[in-house]
C-alpha cells in the first residue's frame, strides 16, 4: 500500500513491481485521483490505520510523498499505529558491503550505495543517483536523480539535495536544508538555507531572496 499517487508514488510502485510485490494499491487524499497509473487508489491517506494492527490483513506500506516534513509525519504515524513500513530496493540499484538502509526508504534504479554508508528512515535515493563509502545520510533526505556524493559525507536530517548537484568528500550538510539542481558542494555547511552555484552558496548570501525555486 502507497500513500501519494503522484509521480513519485509511480515510480515507488514500479520499484515495488521490480522486487516482486504483486498486489498494489494507493491511498490519496486528493478525491479526484482514482488511479495512480494501472493501480486503484482504494481511499484517503489517512485511512491506513485501517490496514494495520494485529486484526489487519498483513500490508506493507510505503509513504511516497516528495515533502520531506509530511512524508516524516505520515511515516512516524504508522510505526505509531502499529503498521509495517516497507524498504524498497529496486534489484538494478548496486548497494556494497556493509551498508545500513533503515525502513521506509526507497532506492531507484541506477543508484549506487558504496560500502560503509548508513541511510536512515524515510531517505529517497534517486535514479542514478551515488552514495559513496561510509556516507551517513539523515532520516527523510532526499538525494536526487544524479546527485554524487563522495565518500564520507554527512547530510542531516530533511535535507533535499537536488537533481545533479555534486558534494565533495568529508562535507557535513546541516539538517533541512535545500541544494539546488546541479550545484556543487567544496566547504560545510552548517546553517540552515537555500543553496546554489558552483561553488554552493546560500541565497542571502548571494543577495537572492530565500525561496524553493532552486
Amino acid at each position: 500500500m502507497i500513500i501519494g499517487a503522484g509521480g513519485h508514488g509511480k515510480v515507488v510502485a514500479d520499484c515495488g513491481v521490480a522486487m516482486g510485490y504483486e498486489d498494489i494499491v494507493f491511498l490519496d487524499d486528493d478525491k479526484q485521483v482514482k488511479t495512480c497509473g494501472k493501480y486503484p487508489v482504494v481511499g484517503a491517506g489517512r485511512e491506513f490505520r485501517g490496514f494495520v494492527g494485529e486484526d489487519a490483513i498483513a500490508t506493507d506500506l510505503f509513504v511516497a510523498v516528495g515533502d520531506g516534513s509530511i512524508r516524516r509525519k505520515v511515516q512516524r504515524e504508522i510505526v505509531e499505529a502499529g503498521g509495517m513500513v516497507a524498504t524498497l530496493i529496486h534489484p538494478a540499484a548496486v548497494i556494497g558491503n556493509d551498508v545500513e538502509i533503515k525502513p521506509g526508504t526507497v532506492v531507484m534504479a541506477g543508484a549506487v550505495i558504496n560500502t560503509g554508508s548508513r541511510i536512515g528512515e524515510g531517505c529517497i535515493i534517486n535514479t542514478s543517483s551515488s552514495v559513496d563509502h561510509d556516507c551517513r545520510i539523515g532520516d527523510f533526505v532526499h538525494i536526487a536523480v544524479g546527485v554524487h556524493l563522495a565518500g564520507n559525507v554527512n547530510v542531516g536530517e530533511g535535507t533535499w539535495i537536488g537533481a545533479g548537484a555534486t558534494v565533495s568528500n568529508n562535507i557535513e550538510i546541516c539538517g533541512d536544508c535545500m541544494i539546488g539542481a546541479g550545484a556543487v558542494v567544496v566547504r560545510d555547511i552548517e546553517v540552515k538555507g537555500t543553496y546554489v552555484g558552483v561553488p554552493a552558496r546560500r541565497k542571502n548570501d548571494l543577495g537572492i531572496a530565500e525561496d524553493n525555486s532552486v
